[in-house]
């Protein structure tokens, strides 16, 4: 997808503060964060959202969900504990038609939706 931030992102076009990587997901610090710690993760093969997972990419959510408890432990939130969360759809607010998960911590987060 040629005009994908994300997918500019990936592929090193547009710089970001990345925070980790491996061969299937990406994951680099959100330039409007709602706490201390605010990471995208976003995996490399482009999917626009949770409602095109299927059973040949469903490994894509694994290996989010592996990298999101590496990036915790490396950003010290591990412990403590943190949000993980993936809008889906524009009246759940995704703005980016690249499906990634938003890892939130660093402070309590208490009952909020976000």
């Amino acid at each position: 997808m040629e005009n994908c931030i994300f997918c500019k992102i990936i592929n090193k076009e547009i710089s970001s503060e990345i925070v980790y990587e491996n061969d299937m997901v990406i994951g680099f610090k959100d330039i409007n964060p709602v706490a201390p710690v605010h990471i995208l993760i976003v995996p490399k093969t482009h999917v626009a959202s949770v409602r095109n997972i299927n059973d040949e990419n469903a490994n894509i959510i694994i290996g989010i969900h592996l990298a999101a408890n590496e990036i915790a432990k490396k950003m010290s939130i591990y412990d403590k504990g943190y949000r993980l969360i993936s809008n889906c759809g524009v009246d759940a607010g995704q703005t980016v038609e690249h499906l990634h998960y938003h890892l939130i911590g660093g402070i309590n987060l208490g009952p909020k939706i976000i």
